[in-house]
């Protein structure tokens, strides 16, 4: 059976050396940050803050932080589930694996029972009262507008059809203190687009209702990683919840009828109002930029609930990779059996995060519409494409890179290197870049013209290669001012230093212009078909992380794509190549994030030899 509530996890990892308690007193205002990011980096522990400065209770960090101890606490029901999608993926195939192992298909009956959420009078997370201004106060990032809720677990109902089966629980940020918001009376509710509280919403203002809202924290690990689980619309993530957690999750009527999980540690019990909103923000995020101050839903507090010895787990974003991308490659690893049966044509996905996810999405679909032609070109590789921005999390996608499996059969998406090459080998730059404009974008991206708005590229390619990629630049490459310090990242892939950005948003840039008309006048870059003009060629060109990092979260495609020889026919815009990538830091771009040097000290100080946290970080 999986574990019943967070105190039994830690339990269990504290047993077998997977946490360390941190009896010293941090500070939940950047130093349990800091000391987060680097347990992570480091591969560390769990780690336990018992004494907290502000507040009464303790903080868990890491407790996701690797994949072997993310594997290892859902350790008892993961077989099950992985088997239950296999068999939805292919049923044929998925049986043939059951019957192997017989036992397998009484446990997932077993997994059956385990899924509907159950009822109960009451629960440990309604023993105890408190205020906002008593929980936990975390601040991540030295610009971040107050304290917030990292791992929330938002729980929301249909107000048109009530009960679990229409139910909603989301990871929303959570803004507990700052701005405008009356203390301990409002808190700040940032969900952004495309998440499944905001039908929810809609039904409550069409209704004229406010709607009612509790966050969870802590209580069973399988809670948190349902919050995250990109599920179908229509399928309750409590119903997930109890399918990896080995048990039905355990449901109390909290205040106005709202069911609370009554295993949590916390509950934050209030409503959402129509259309009233404040300011929310900043905040650093998983893109590795701060998201800004903008309005968002004003959350009205109505009770605080906590159980008797209730532990506050936090994590925190930043430039990935961080500890949500573990939950990715968990997530992964669960879902890559439905891609098929989910995106018809579709054979694999992969949401690079090293590109902060959203950004950039690379495929491998398959390309069958005309298999009698002589001349492959991408057909049902759009189709497959706009499949994938037209649903699920997918749909948030910014640059789609696609490409046919019948040309490789052993291409991966997850084989990033060897994918740019295979793309790069083969694309024909006057026909395979398709733009979606003035679009939806993931609210955390600023590349955009706007909130929530910029535009996609769908790169598809099929067929044999149409270059060889080259690694030397040629001797004699001329650039225009302002331009300079060329490097070959990878092969066919040039990075150069361009002058700081200095326009608004809806102006092209003379200096990118004039750059690629330079491009098109110069013989021996037939071997690079993408050139990324950026801030610091030698910092983007140090590895892939920084190049995907760089390139797709600082640049818009129909805002930042120029190109050798660029026209546009029958409104379809192309270019004889190089295409050119402006990824420079703009002026209207969030700012990047930048840690505070004394709290970096002193966190320092903790690890050095003798302090309390030498050899865990």
């Amino acid at each position: 059976m999986g574990y019943r509530n967070l105190s039994e996890c830690m339990s269990d990892l504290e047993q077998t050396g997977q946490l360390v308690r941190v009896d010293v007193e941090i500070d939940p205002r950047l130093e349990a940050g800091v000391i987060q990011r680097r347990a992570f980096q480091a591969k560390g522990p769990a780690l336990l803050f018992t004494r907290v400065k502000g507040t009464p209770f303790p903080m868990l960090c890491n407790l996701f932080g690797t994949m072997e101890r993310t594997r290892w606490i859902f350790r008892d029901a993961l077989r099950r589930v992985e088997l239950l999608l296999r068999l939805k993926a292919d049923p044929m195939e998925g049986l043939k694996s059951a019957l192997k192992h017989p036992w397998d298909l009484a446990g997932l009956a077993r997994t059956g029972l385990h899924t509907p959420p159950k009822k109960v009078a009451s629960g440990p997370v309604l023993q105890n009262e408190t205020t906002i201004s008593q929980l936990p106060h975390l601040i991540s990032w030295p610009m971040d507008g107050g304290a917030y809720v990292t791992l929330p677990q938002v729980y929301t109902e249909s107000p048109d059809r009530p009960g679990f089966g229409r139910s909603n629980l989301g990871m929303y940020r959570v803004q507990l203190t700052g701005n405008q918001y009356v203390p301990d009376q409002e808190i700040g509710l940032h969900y952004q687009i495309h998440r499944g509280i905001g039908p929810h919403h809609a039904e409550a203002i069409r209704r004229g209702e406010s709607l009612r809202v509790n966050v969870f924290v802590g209580g069973p690990p399988a809670m948190t990683l349902a919050a995250v689980m990109p599920l179908p619309e229509g399928v309750p993530e409590l119903f997930f919840a109890g399918a990896i957690g080995g048990r039905r999750m355990p449901m109390a009527t909290g205040p106005g009828g709202l069911p609370v999980a009554a295993e949590a540690d916390f509950c934050i019990c209030g409503t959402v109002s129509g259309r009233e909103q404040k300011p929310e923000g900043p905040f650093g995020d998983h893109l590795g930029y701060y998201s800004l101050t903008h309005d968002f839903p004003v959350f009205r507090v109505d009770k605080v609930y906590h159980r008797t010895g209730a532990v506050w787990p936090f994590t925190t974003v930043g430039r990935p990779p961080q500890e949500d991308t573990i939950f990715g490659a968990f997530i992964h690893e669960l879902t890559e059996p439905l891609v098929p049966t989910v995106f018809s044509g579709v054979r694999e996905v992969h949401a690079v995060d090293q590109a902060g996810v959203h950004p950039l999405l690379l495929a491998v679909g398959s390309e069958r519409y005309v298999p009698y032609e002589s001349e492959r070109r991408p057909q049902e590789l759009l189709t497959n494409g706009l499949s994938l921005l037209g649903s699920t999390q997918t749909s948030l996608s910014k640059y789609v890179l696609i490409a046919a499996h019948e040309d490789d059969p052993g291409l991966s998406a997850h084989c990033i290197p060897e994918f740019f090459r295979h793309i790069l080998e083969r694309v024909d730059l006057t026909r395979d870049l398709h733009f979606i404009t003035r679009t939806t974008i993931d609210t955390l991206d600023y590349s955009g013209i706007s909130l929530n708005q910029g535009s996609k590229l769908l790169l598809a390619v099929a067929g044999q290669p149409r270059r060889s990629l080259a690694m030397v630049l040629p001797g004699e490459l001329r650039l225009p001012h302002g331009f300079g310090r060329p490097q070959v990242f990878a092969p066919g892939i040039a990075v150069i230093e361009g002058p700081p950005h200095a326009r608004s948003r809806d102006e092209n840039d003379p200096s990118l212009e004039a750059l690629a008309k330079s491009l098109e006048e110069q013989s021996g870059l037939e071997g690079f078909p993408l050139v990324v003009i950026v801030d610091d060629a030698l910092f983007t060109a140090k590895d892939w992380d920084n190049f995907l990092w760089v390139a797709f979260t600082r640049s818009d495609p129909a805002t930042d794509l120029y190109g050798a020889g660029a026209f546009t026919h029958c409104k379809h815009w192309g270019c004889r190549g190089p295409l050119v990538m402006d990824a420079r830091l703009k002026t209207y771009h969030a700012p990047p994030l930048v840690a505070n040097p004394d709290v970096e000290r002193r966190v320092d100080a903790l690890a050095a030899p003798g302090g309390p946290l030498n050899g865990i970080i």
